[in-house]
C-alpha cells in the first residue's frame, strides 16, 4: 500500500468526495484507512463509569481506493511512484510533479 500514516490524502469517490485531510489509521488487512473530517457517521455510545454516553461523530474507514494522496506541491490529487535515489534510499514520489514526498 501507498499511503501511510501521516500523508495528506484526498477523497475522490463517495459521500465525502472532495475532502481533504490526514491519515489517521491504515488496516492493512482490509485494505482500509481512516481520514481525519471525511466519512462522518454518528455513534450511540454507552455510558461507563469513566465517561458520559452520547451521541458523538466519527471517522469511519474508507477503502484505499477511495483516497489519493495530495500533491505536496498543489495539494490537487496525484497518483504515487516509488524511485531508488543515488545514495540506495527507495522513496515515494509524486507522478503529478515529481515532487518527493519521503525525506
Amino acid at each position: 500500500m501507498k499511503i501511510k500514516k501521516g500523508d495528506k490524502v484526498v477523497v475522490i469517490t463517495g459521500r465525502s468526495k472532495g475532502a481533504t485531510g490526514e491519515v489517521l489509521s491504515v488496516s492493512r488487512e482490509s485494505s482500509r484507512v481512516t481520514v481525519s473530517g471525511a466519512n462522518k457517521v454518528t455513534k450511540h455510545v454507552k455510558p461507563t463509569r469513566t465517561g458520559a454516553g452520547g451521541i458523538e461523530q466519527r471517522e469511519a474507514p474508507l477503502h484505499v481506493s477511495n483516497v489519493m494522496l495530495a500533491d505536496p506541491k498543489d495539494g490537487k490529487p496525484t497518483r504515487v511512484g516509488v524511485k531508488t535515489l543515488d545514495d540506495g534510499r527507495k522513496v515515494r514520489f509524486a507522478k503529478r510533479s515529481g515532487e518527493v514526498i519521503d525525506r
